[in-house]
This record gives structure tokens, sequence and C-alpha cells, in this order.
């Protein structure tokens, strides 16, 4: 993708796939939901609900969520639809700091209504992120339905928001799902784009990648663009690199349909089912029991101003746990599932792991390192896996030393959750705002593995 950066003048590739927030387009709606979903998160009491395509931009939204809610909304981020109702349980428990030690599934839901309890005391508000919620077992989604349930005498303890494809409509219109249904209480629906914003959403990730020229894209190139995408932004990121790279190529600096017939031709997309194709209609979001002006008055004069400046594309994670990113994002992030958040205690058992000697020259930076830093800091959490991964970890340690300082780099070891498991994190910052900027310098090897910040209590 780098070959073509120079031909076109670009600072950095304007169509990754990975979700950068300094890329997300605030047109097409975007950045209006973006607002209302920061005010229904923060003021609302019932779950939220967000819909869209494979590729329509479900995961930016959570990512950018994670960076611009408010400093006292804890944010836990699940990726990983497929868990048991106890799993979920125990991975909410790891993000809160909460030792499961084989709690029933009733011990450890008061265990998790007293850590929720507590920081309602000290002023905080907690919010559960899901992606790919479509994908959660029946179990599952009961489970969420219970957890909603949680309160004290005035509020409720956990805001819940739920990221999905329009299949997560279908089964909530089953019957045994209604009283999940009910409490779902603001719904938002991310349309694919029309031509008009397809255009706009070009123009606007070349400028923010430092194009200045003329737009190299024909009019007739954005027609073919916004035809085969069908709206969807993914899929408009891949067309448009291929297309750039044809181009390249061909010694040309326009783009035009021979281009994009050369795009198609490779990126072999499948046309979307019919319920769900192409369709030029306005994003709408549905609130139930308030209309969309009263909603956007509230947004006007309770969210106060948090202006929507360009951010970035991360569609895939972020992440995430609180404050986390979900979200580099935000599994899809499914290259490198975000991490719960886990105490590096060892048990007896993970005496049994033989590390390679860079793993274990990790382990020991970590450990030196622990025993000073403050707990308000924070780093960037670059793998999670299990214990037993060794070559894992050691092979991606072996590349991370090539491209990041490896003083920085350390490996924590985890069996908070009953599970050994392994992270690879780096840095230490003052602020989440400092890790967030080292993120973006990161190269785009560990870009690609979907990083994000964690605080440093998290370990703790």
């Amino acid at each position: 993708m780098s070959l073509y950066l120079e031909h076109f003048g670009l600072r950095e590739p304007p169509f990754r796939i990975t979700p950068h927030t300094d890329f997300f387009f605030t047109g097409a709606n975007r950045g209006p939901t973006l607002d209302a979903l920061i005010y229904a998160i923060t003021q609302d009491e019932g779950i939220v609900k967000v819909s869209g395509e494979v590729g329509s931009g479900k995961t930016m939204l959570c990512r950018m969520l994670l960076e611009r809610l408010p400093e006292n909304v804890e944010t836990l981020y699940l990726a990983n639809p497929s868990l048991s109702r106890q799993e979920i349980l125990g991975a909410i428990a790891d993000e809160l700091g909460i030792p499961t030690d084989g709690k029933a599934t009733h011990s450890l839901t008061r265990a998790l209504q007293d850590a929720l309890i507590e920081r309602y005391a000290e002023g905080k508000r907690v919010v559960l992120l899901i992606d790919e919620a479509h994908a959660m077992p029946a179990e599952s989604l009961e489970e969420i339905r219970l957890l909603s349930n949680l309160e004290s005498k005035a509020t409720k303890l956990l805001q819940i928001a739920l990221f999905a494809q329009p299949e997560l409509d279908e089964r909530l219109a089953a019957t045994d799902m209604r009283q999940l249904r009910e409490r779902i209480t603001q719904h938002f629906n991310l349309m694919p784009l029309k031509q008009a914003d397809v255009a706009a959403y070009i123009e606007f990730r070349l400028r923010a990648a430092g194009y200045h020229g003329p737009n190299p894209f024909t009019s007739e190139a954005i027609q073919m663009i916004a035809r085969i995408s069908e709206g969807l932004s993914r899929r408009i990121n891949i067309l448009a690199d291929k297309a750039l790279l044809a181009a390249y190529s061909s010694g040309s600096h326009q783009v035009g349909s021979h281009e994009i017939r050369v795009a198609e031709q490779d990126a072999r997309f499948q046309p979307l089912q019919p319920k769900a194709a192409f369709n030029p209609k306005p994003l709408l979001w549905g609130i139930a029991g308030a209309g969309i002006g009263a909603l956007l008055l509230a947004m006007t004069i309770g969210t106060g101003s948090r202006p929507l400046a360009p951010a970035e594309d991360k569609e895939s994670v972020p992440p995430v746990s609180a404050k986390s990113q979900a979200p580099q994002n935000s599994k899809r992030l499914q290259a490198l599932p975000p991490p719960r958040s886990e105490a590096p205690e060892a048990s007896p058992a993970q005496d049994k792991i033989r590390f390679g000697a860079i793993t274990r020259q990790h382990l020991a930076q970590y450990d030196e390192w622990i025993k000073d830093a403050p707990r308000n800091h924070y780093f960037i959490q670059l793998l999670a896996t299990d214990a037993n991964h060794t070559g894992e970890v050691e092979g991606f340690l072996s590349r991370a030393i090539a491209v990041l300082e490896p003083a920085h780099l350390r490996v924590y070891r985890s069996s908070l959750s009953g599970r050994d498991r392994v992270g690879v994190i780096f840095g230490d910052f003052d602020s989440r705002e400092e890790a967030i900027a080292a993120m973006q310098s990161l190269p785009e090897s560990i870009k690609s593995v979907q990083p994000f910040p964690r605080q440093v209590s998290k370990l703790r």
C-alpha cells in the first residue's frame, strides 16, 4: 500500500481498513449519531443498540465512543460475543478487577453489583460495549438482560450498548426475546452511504492522509465505487486502495473506470442479501419514548460541547476495556482480541509453561517496571492470548523488538479469570491522551494488531 504514497503525495495510507479515528467521517449523519450515542450512554437508563451491515462503520463508531466519552465513564469492551453467560460475567469481573475464585453465578453477580455500587459512589458511570452482539448465544443475551437490572435505589449501575449486524433484530423479534427487546430504549441504524456521501467520504480520507491536489477519482469512478461497494465504508476503502495502486502501476495520477474495474475484479465482493441491499435512504435512528428533536435538544443542553474533529478509523476493537480503546479499535479486532483486565499473579500451573528467551526477558522487565508504575499511568496493550501459546508470544515479540524500543516492551501473566493468560504491553504514559498520541505514531505492522490504551490500575 505504501508503494503509491509518494506517487500521489500522501503522508499515510488513506484507505486502510483497520479503524483509525483520525479518519472518522462525520458525514452521512455519522457525526450526529456519535453525539446522540454519547448522550444516550451518559444520560439514558436503557440498553442502546447500534445495527448495521458488515463494514458499515460500527466498530469505528465504537472506537470513537471510547475516545469521546467523558472521563468519569469507565468503559468495558467485550469483543468476543460467543462467550457463555458465566464467561461474560468473568470477563466483566476481569475488567473491574474482581477475583472470580470459582464463584458461582449468583455470587459473581453480587460481587459485580458491589463493585458497581462503589464506582457509583465515586461519581463514575460504567458502560459495557458489546461488539458483534448478533453472534451471542441465547443464554448470553439473557445474561445481558439480567445485568441491565443491576441498579441502586436511584439509577442503573451498568449501561449497556450492543453493536450488531441486522441479524440481531431478527433474533430480538422472537417471542422468547421480548423481555430483552423491551429493555432496548434507543436504536441506531447505520445505513449505507449514498453516492454523494461516497464522493465526500473519498475526498475526506484523501485530505486527511495529506493529499493536496485535485481529486484523482473521476466522477465515473466514484459512481462505480458507490455501486460496487453498495455504500459500505469498508468496501469503499478496499476498492479505492486497489484503484490507487492500479493507477500507480500504470504511471497515472487519475483513477478512472479502468482502475475501478481492475479493483472490482481483484476484490471479488459478494452482493449483500436482498434485505440489506444498497439503500440510498438517509441514516435513521429510532428513539423509544422520545422524539429525535427532543433528544438533539437535550444533547445540546446536557452534554457540553465535545467538538467532532475528525478522529480515528478503528473498525475492527478496540478494543477493549474502560478507556482502553477498543476500540483499534473497534477483534476485525479478531486478529488480536482485546484482552481482559487481568491481575498479573501467577498460578502454580503457570510454572509448567516454558517460555522462549525473548519472552522471559520481557517478563522480567514487567516485574521490574510494575513495582513502581503509578496506578494512574497508561500503557498500550498489544497482545493478549493464552499462556500456552508460547510460540505466538515469542514470534510477536521478535517482530515487535525490530520496530519498537525493546526496553519499553513488557510481558505480564495472569490467572484472575481462571485461565492462564499472557499479555504484551508497551510504554508508560502519564495520561490516556499521551498513550493515544503515541499509539498513532506506531508502525503500521503494530497498528494492524489493534493496540489500545489501558490504565496501570487494571493490571493491579
